[in-house]
C-alpha cells in the first residue's frame, strides 16, 4: 500500500508539473496597435515579431497588427524596410490585452539595418568598421531587367558591364585588374559561396545562380577585411540572402511582360508548417526571344526553397535549402561597329536594318568529326545550366555564451557555355566579297549564294566569318563552414574553418562559318571550280571547318582556420582578424586532343589574411572608421603553364594590400557615408583569351603578370526631400594604374582597361503607400580597352524607370500593377572592345569590334500579394 501511495503521489507530481507546464506554454497575451512612419504616414507590411522566435506578423492595411504573445518577459521587434529597427520590452501576462502604438525613424541608407555579411555575429551597418551597402527585396525588383550587372552596378565602387546579355556579368571592384566575371567578387547565397573556387574554366559565378522575388536582401561588403569571411572575397562579398518562414503566411505570385517576346511567372510561398516548423519556397519559369531577338529563342525555370526547425526550446535552429535549376540564355560578345572618327555606333546591315547582334539560328545544326566521334555543335542553346544544389545550416546557441554555426553545401552542375565569337581571328570585320575571296587566295569568279534559297548575294552584300565556341562544362562542389563564437564582456571571439573541394572540366569545340552582314546572318556557300575542272566548296551550307581544341580538368581543394574579435565598446568598435587558408589544385590537360597525351600535375600554396578595423562613435548620428588589410588570391588554375612534363610552374598567391578612411552619418532625413582608399596587387596572373597568332581561327589563353595600385573616394547619401520623396545617389573616383606588366614594361603607368575614373548614379523614389516610382540614372565615365590605352571609350549613361499603383483586394491582399523601363534614353555606350585582340586592336579603322550596352526594354508587371 505505502508503495502504491509512493507511486501513485509520484505521478500525481508529475502529472501537476506537466499540467502547469502545459498552462505556463500555452499562457499568453494579445498585443495590439498601429505603425506609422515618423513622417506620419501608417506602415503597410511592417514586420513585428518577438525576439529570439519565428513567431510574428505584420501590419493591415490600416498599419494596425495583432499579435499573441507568450506571458512572461519578452522583447518585440518592429522594423520596417528604410526605417530605423525599434526595440521593446514588455511583461506579458496571460489573458491581457496590451497596446503600443509605434513610430519608427527613417533610415535613409539602412544605416541601422543588422547585416550578416562581413561579420561573425551580425550588427547594424553604422557600427560596423567597413564600407557597406544593403539592397531590400523592393529595390531588387526594381533593378532587376537583364542581368546581375543592372544589380550591381548601382553599387559604389563597382563597375559592372551586362552588355553580354542574362549572364557572365563582367564585374571590377575599386580598381583591381581582371578579366571581369567575378574573379575577386564572388557571389554568396545564404553565406556560402556559389563557386568557393574561381579559374578551373572561365565561366562566372551567375551561370549557376539565377535572382527570384525570393531574395530578402543583397548585403555588398566591400574592402580588405572581407578576405576574413569568404573563400576569394579579396575585393569585396556579394551575398545574397533568402526569405525564410515565420508565423505569418507571406505569398506572391508575380508575371511579367516584356519587349523581345519575354513572358515569365515568379512566385514565393512562405509560412508555418506547424509551431516551431517553417518553409519558403520560390522560382519561375520564363520563355525569352531576347533581350536581343536572334532566332534564338531560350526557356527554363528555377526553383529554391528552405525548411527551417526550430528546436531545444528556441536555442537551436536548422534549415535545409535546395535550389533546382534547368535554364539556358543567349550570350552577346562584341561585333563589328560603324566607326566615325571614333564615334562607334550600331551599323547598318545588307538589308538595311540596323544590326544589334550577329547571332544567328541558321548555324546551329553545324557537326563535324572529332577523335571522340561526330560533335553536333549546341550553340543553339546558348548558356545552359542544370543541376542545383542542397545547402544545410545549423545553429545552436550554449547557455553559456557561446554560439555554434555552421553550414555544408553540395552542388552539382552540367553547364555548357556556347558562344559566337568576335570575327575569325584573322579579319574580325566585314568584308567585301572581293577583299574576302581575294585574302583567302580563292578565284575572283567564285560563286556565293544563300545557303537557304540558293540565291545570289547582291554585289554590295558584305560578308562577315565568325566562330562558335562550344564549351562543356560540368561543375561539382562540396563545400563546408563552422565556427563558434563568444562573447564574453564586450568580446565577442569567433574561431572557425572552412573546406572545399571543387570539379570542373572544359572541353572546347571551334568551328568557322561565313554568313552576310545582318541581323541574324543568313549562311552563305562559297563555292569554284579548280584548274582541274572540279566542284571545290570553300562553305557547305555557310560551314567551313571545326574541331576540338581542348579537353582540360581541373580540381581544386582549399582548407581554411580563420579567427576574429569583435569588441564594442561605448565609444570605439574594434575588429580584429586573421585568415590562414591552403589550396591544392589537380591539373590534367590533353596536349592535342585525341592524342592520349597528357600534362598532368599538383600544385599547392596556402597565405596568411590578417586584418584591422576600427571605429569611433563621435556621437548617435556620426562614426568615424578606418581598416587596413593584407590578403591574398590564389592564381586561376587554368593560368599555369607546364616546364616540362609532370612539372607545373610555381604556384604562388597573389598579395594584396588594401586600406580605407571613412565616415557614416544619419540623422532625421539626412544620411550619408564617404571613404577614401588604397588598393594594391602584386604579382597578378592575369588570363585572357586572345586570338592564336600562329594558329589563325583559334583562341588560346593569355597569361600575364601584372601589378597594380589604385586610390579613391566614394561617397552615397539619401536625403529625404517630403514626404515620401526621397533623393539618392553615390559616386566613385578612382586613379589607377600598372606598376609592373611582364614583358611589356613600356605598359607601366598606364591606366587599367575596362575601368573608368569616375562613375556614380543619381535617384528620385517616390511611395505613398499606393503610387510609387523611381528614377534613376547611372554614369559610367571614359575607359580604355586594353591595356596598351590604345583605344579611349566613351562614357554614358543608363536610365531606370520604374513605377506602379498597388490595389488593395482585402486586408492583407493587393495587387501591384508596374512598368519597368531599362535605358530610357536608349543610349548607345561601349561597354569594352575585343578582348581578343587584347592591344593589337586600334580605334581607327571603318570598323570597331566593340560590345554596346543593351538597348532600351519595355517591362510590364502584375504582383499579387496575398
Amino acid at each position: 500500500m505505502k508503495r502504491f501511495n509512493s507511486y501513485f503521489s509520484k505521478r500525481f507530481i508529475s502529472f501537476l508539473v506537466s499540467f502547469l507546464f502545459i498552462l505556463a506554454t500555452y499562457a499568453q497575451g494579445t498585443l495590439t496597435g498601429t505603425i506609422s512612419g515618423s513622417d506620419g504616414d501608417v506602415l503597410i507590411g511592417a514586420s513585428v515579431a518577438i525576439k529570439g522566435t519565428s513567431a510574428g506578423t505584420v501590419t493591415d492595411f490600416d498599419g494596425n497588427y495583432s499579435l499573441e504573445v507568450p506571458a512572461g518577459a519578452q522583447t518585440i521587434v518592429y522594423s520596417y524596410v528604410g526605417y530605423s529597427t525599434f526595440e521593446m520590452s514588455i511583461t506579458v501576462e496571460d489573458g491581457n490585452t496590451y497596446t503600443q502604438d509605434v513610430v519608427l525613424n527613417l533610415d535613409n541608407l539602412s544605416l541601422d539595418e543588422v547585416v550578416v555579411t562581413g561579420t561573425f555575429t551580425g550588427r547594424t551597418q553604422k557600427e560596423s568598421p567597413m564600407s557597406m551597402t544593403i539592397l531590400n527585396a523592393a529595390q531588387l525588383q526594381q533593378l532587376a531587367s537583364n542581368s546581375q550587372a543592372d544589380i550591381l552596378r548601382t553599387i559604389p565602387g563597382i563597375t559592372a558591364e551586362g552588355g553580354g546579355g542574362e549572364v557572365a556579368s563582367n564585374v571590377f571592384v575599386r580598381g583591381m585588374p581582371s578579366g571581369g566575371q567575378y574573379q575577386f567578387t564572388p557571389l554568396q547565397v545564404d553565406g556560402l559561396p556559389v563557386l568557393s573556387t574561381f579559374g578551373l574554366n572561365s565561366s562566372a559565378h551567375d551561370v549557376y545562380f539565377r535572382n527570384d522575388i525570393g531574395i530578402r536582401n543583397l548585403e555588398f561588403v566591400r574592402g580588405g577585411s572581407s578576405t576574413l569571411f569568404g573563400a576569394g572575397s579579396v575585393a569585396g562579398i556579394v551575398n545574397y540572402t533568402s526569405i525564410t518562414g515565420t508565423a505569418e503566411p507571406e505569398n506572391k505570385v508575380q508575371l511579367e511582360w516584356a519587349e523581345g517576346g519575354r513572358t515569365k511567372v515568379d512566385f514565393l510561398s512562405a509560412g508555418p508548417i506547424s509551431e516551431d516548423l517553417f518553409y519558403a519556397i520560390s522560382g519561375f519559369y520564363r520563355y525569352d526571344d531576347g533581350p536581343l531577338e536572334t532566332g534564338l529563342p531560350t526557356r527554363g525555370y528555377q526553383i529554391r526553397g528552405n525548411i527551417k526547425k526550430l528546436f531545444n526550446e528556441g536555442k537551436s535552429s536548422l534549415t535545409v535549402s535546395g535550389q533546382i535549376i534547368d535554364d539556358n540564355v543567349q550570350f552577346y560578345l562584341p561585333y563589328p561597329l560603324a566607326n566615325d572618327n571614333g564615334q562607334r555606333e550600331r551599323p547598318t546591315g545588307n538589308d538595311g536594318e540596323t544590326i544589334y547582334t550577329l547571332l544567328t539560328g541558321q548555324a546551329k545544326d553545324f557537326s563535324f568529326d572529332t577523335p571522340f566521334g561526330r560533335f553536333k555543335s549546341p550553340i543553339g542553346n546558348g548558356v545552359t545550366t542544370q543541376g542545383g544544389y542542397i545547402m544545410v545550416d545549423l545553429k545552436h546557441s550554449f547557455g553559456n555564451d557561446w554560439r555554434l554555426a555552421t553550414k555544408a553545401k553540395a552542388a552539382s552542375y552540367n553547364h555548357w557555355f556556347n558562344l559566337f565569337l568576335d570575327g575569325d581571328g584573322v579579319h574580325n570585320v566585314p568584308e567585301t566579297q572581293a577583299s574576302f575571296l581575294a585574302d583567302r587566295n580563292l578565284p575572283s569568279n567564285a560563286t556565293l549564294t544563300y545557303a537557304d534559297d540558293g540565291t545570289q548575294l547582291a554585289a554590295g552584300d558584305l560578308l562577315f566569318q565568325n566562330r562558335i565556341l562550344d564549351r562543356e562544362r560540368p561543375m561539382e562542389e562540396l563545400v563546408g563552414e563552422i565556427y563558434l563564437t563568444k562573447t564574453a564582456g564586450n568580446h565577442n571571439i569567433s574561431f572557425g574553418t572552412f573546406l572545399a573541394n571543387t570539379k570542373a572540366d572544359d572541353n572546347n569545340w571551334i568551328s568557322n562559318y561565313v554568313g552576310d552582314f545582318r541581323n541574324a546572318p543568313r549562311m552563305v556557300n562559297v563555292s569554284y571550280m579548280d584548274d582541274q575542272g572540279n566542284d571545290v566548296n570553300f562553305s557547305t551550307g555557310g560551314f567551313i571547318s571545326g574541331s576540338q581544341t581542348s579537353n582540360r580538368y581541373h580540381e581544386s581543394s582549399k582548407i581554411a582556420f580563420f579567427a576574429g574579435d569583435e569588441i564594442k565598446g561605448d565609444k570605439v568598435n574594434l575588429d580584429i582578424g586573421f585568415r590562414w587558408e591552403k589550396a591544392t589544385g589537380i591539373i590534367s590537360r590533353e596536349t592535342g586532343v585525341g592524342s592520349n597525351t597528357f600534362q598532368k600535375g599538383t600544385v599547392s600554396t596556402d597565405d596568411i589574411a590578417v586584418a584591422i578595423a576600427a571605429l569611433f562613435k563621435i556621437n548617435s548620428s556620426f562614426n568615424l572608421y578606418a581598416n587596413a588589410s593584407r590578403g591574398y588570391f590564389f592564381p586561376q588554375l587554368r593560368s599555369v603553364s607546364f616546364s616540362a612534363p609532370g612539372r607545373p610552374q610555381s604556384y604562388e598567391t597573389e598579395s594584396v594590400l588594401q586600406g580605407e578612411v571613412g565616415l557614416k552619418y544619419g540623422k532625421n532625413k539626412f544620411a550619408a557615408t564617404a571613404a577614401v582608399f588604397y588598393v594594391g596587387l602584386n604579382d597578378r596572373r592575369n588570363v585572357d583569351f586572345i586570338n592564336d597568332p600562329n594558329n589563325p581561327g583559334n583562341v588560346i589563353e593569355d597569361v600575364r603578370l601584372q601589378s597594380t595600385r589604385t586610390f579613391g573616394l566614394e561617397g552615397t547619401l539619401n536625403y529625404n526631400l517630403a514626404k515620401g520623396l526621397n533623393f539618392y545617389g553615390n559616386l566613385t573616383l578612382q586613379d589607377h594604374e600598372f606598376t609592373k606588366v611582364e614583358g611589356n614594361e613600356s605598359q607601366v603607368g598606364n591606366e587599367l582597361r575596362r575601368q573608368p575614373n569616375i562613375m556614380g548614379m543619381a535617384g528620385l523614389s517616390y511611395d505613398n503607400a499606393g503610387f510609387d516610382a523611381n528614377l534613376s540614372s547611372n554614369f559610367m565615365g571614359s575607359k580604355f580597352a586594353n591595356d596598351g590605352n590604345t583605344v579611349e571609350l566613351d562614357g554614358f549613361n543608363i536610365v531606370r524607370l520604374d513605377a506602379g499603383y498597388r490595389f488593395s483586394l482585402g486586408e492583407k491582399e493587393s495587387l501591384r500593377l508596374g512598368i519597368s523601363v531599362f535605358n530610357l534614353l536608349d543610349a548607345d555606350g561601349v561597354t569594352e572592345g575585343s578582348p581578343r585582340q587584347g592591344d593589337a586592336q586600334t580605334g581607327s579603322s571603318t570598323f570597331f569590334v566593340g560590345r554596346p550596352i543593351l538597348p532600351r526594354r519595355l517591362f510590364i508587371r502584375a504582383a499579387f500579394d496575398f
